[in-house]
């Protein structure tokens, strides 16, 4: 029998603010296909596709240091 991992299909992250509370503030999930985020207790997710998100940040963005 040969088993297997599945690989995953998203990586969720929750965004915090505070030193002390650590409110949350939103989630976001990123997918092969796009970035998605969603606010503090929302039902709802907002979504861009990978190309839309690289061509928006590239612009928008600074260049950071690894």
């Amino acid at each position: 029998m040969n088993n297997s991992f599945a690989p995953q299909k998203f990586q969720d992250f929750k965004i915090v603010a505070g030193r002390r509370t650590l409110r949350t503030v939103g989630h976001i999930r990123v997918k092969p296909s796009g970035v998605l985020w969603a606010p503090k207790d929302a039902k709802v997710w907002y979504g861009v596709s990978l190309a839309k998100f690289a061509a928006w940040i590239e612009q928008n963005g600074q260049a950071q240091d690894k």
